[in-house]
């Protein structure tokens, strides 16, 4: 086990009703603030209302930017961080999800810095101060309500790049299972293969007697796995809701980091594929998990046993741990197809055309992962296996 220092500041409310606490929440720190948001549903579902409502009865002034896209664009983050600069604002509050907060962390650390938001990104600059941030969480998938981590697409080479600080970790994050009730199935399902796959990436670890964080992470994803059979079988299950959106935070807010060194080559290679084919995160991950789990389970097959018998309830077969770590990959796959999910290219219309240039483009930097150290090659192989 490695040693580690863990601090997780986001304050969390959760529960319902919960979004009418946001005016006293906002209040904390600023009178004047930055709605950010996406495609306009918060409208529709009456959520803008309730946070107006609340908003104004703290006496808090609201410009507002909407328009935030599925893996967020770096042109509309350019364009907050000049608004903000015109009226002043020094807090923005995120109403969404995954894309939408990430976009909200990139205003802040844009603000207060000379050059462009994309050289966080880039690697030419690290950030050292931003704009504080509060979210009001609508989809779990992202965990980015209480995470250092924010990823950020340019459309000017089909890049998708991320950064991490502590700078812009949300002060606060409001959490209400019934605000995810209206989604669509299939941001259900995205939302599932995203939680899954933070927990996976953690899962998959070459250090030793992590027993703690093991139980840990193999409990959430079983905990997710679960309720996505009970709301798909009854879409009013207000707990199990509760269950994965509190899943989803837990997933990713550091704790079941400690201790242990993730992999993250999964997310690095699906980085490249939603950013050329702009396809959702979590049906990029569906279709790159099971190929990277194929590639390299034999680099540890008994961790992959150990993830068949404990997450999937294959029995295991002590003859032949591999047989039992290859059925566990299959469930996995199983599972993803449930939801509607493909788990190969071919299923979202993609070939092999841009192959190539995604694995040169993820290893840009060197190798990626850390289970397994995987250069150009070996991304290409996983992309191959995907197809």
């Amino acid at each position: 086990m490695n040693s580690f220092e863990y601090c997780c500041p986001t304050r969390i409310l959760f529960g319902k009703g919960m979004e009418s606490n946001v005016g006293k929440q906002v209040l904390k720190y600023s009178k004047k603030i930055l709605l950010h948001y996406g495609g306009g549903s918060i409208k529709k579902t009456g959520l803008y209302d309730r946070i107006m409502e609340s908003l104004n009865a703290s006496g808090i002034s609201v410009v507002e930017l909407g328009g935030v896209k599925p893996n967020p664009r770096i042109a509309l983050v350019r364009e907050g961080i000049d608004l903000c600069r015109k009226e002043g604002i020094d807090f923005i509050l995120a109403v969404g999800g995954g894309s939408v907060i990430d976009s909200a962390k990139a205003i802040s650390v844009g603000i207060p810095y000379e050059g462009d938001p994309w050289d966080f990104f880039d690697g030419k600059a690290t950030a050292d101060s931003a704009v504080p941030i509060g979210v009001i969480l609508t989809i779990p998938a992202a965990g980015s309500e209480a995470s250092p981590g924010c990823v950020i697409t340019n459309e000017d080479g089909d890049l998708k790049r991320s950064m991490g600080t502590e700078l812009y970790i949300p002060r606060f994050s409001i959490l209400n299972p019934e605000i995810a009730m209206s989604l669509p199935p299939e941001q259900l399902a995205y939302g599932a293969t995203d939680i899954l796959s933070h927990l996976m990436e953690r899962y998959f670890t070459n250090v030793a007697h992590v027993e703690l964080t093991d139980r840990l992470i193999e409990a959430t994803m079983k905990t997710v796995i679960n309720c996505v059979r009970r709301i798909l079988d009854d879409y009013e299950d207000f707990d199990a809701w509760s269950e994965l959106m509190w899943s989803g935070t837990v997933a990713h807010n550091g704790l079941l980091d400690t201790g242990r060194t993730g992999d993250w080559g999964s997310h690095a290679i699906e980085h490249e594929l939603s950013g050329i084919y702009d396809i959702a995160h979590g049906a990029g991950l569906a279709i790159v998990f099971p190929a990277w789990m194929q590639y390299l389970y034999k680099h540890d097959i008994a961790r992959f046993a150990q993830f068949a018998a404990r997450v999937w309830n294959v029995d295991t077969d002590f003859f032949s741990l591999e047989e039992t770590a290859l059925e566990g990959i299959a469930r996995l796959r199983e599972f993803f197809e449930s939801m509607g999910l493909a788990t190969k290219l071919s299923g979202v219309d993609i070939d092999d055309t841009r192959l190539e240039e995604m694995a040169r483009k993820c290893t840009h930097s060197g190798p990626v992962g850390n289970f397994v150290k995987l250069d150009e090659g070996a991304v290409l192989n996983v992309l191959k296996l995907a197809l």
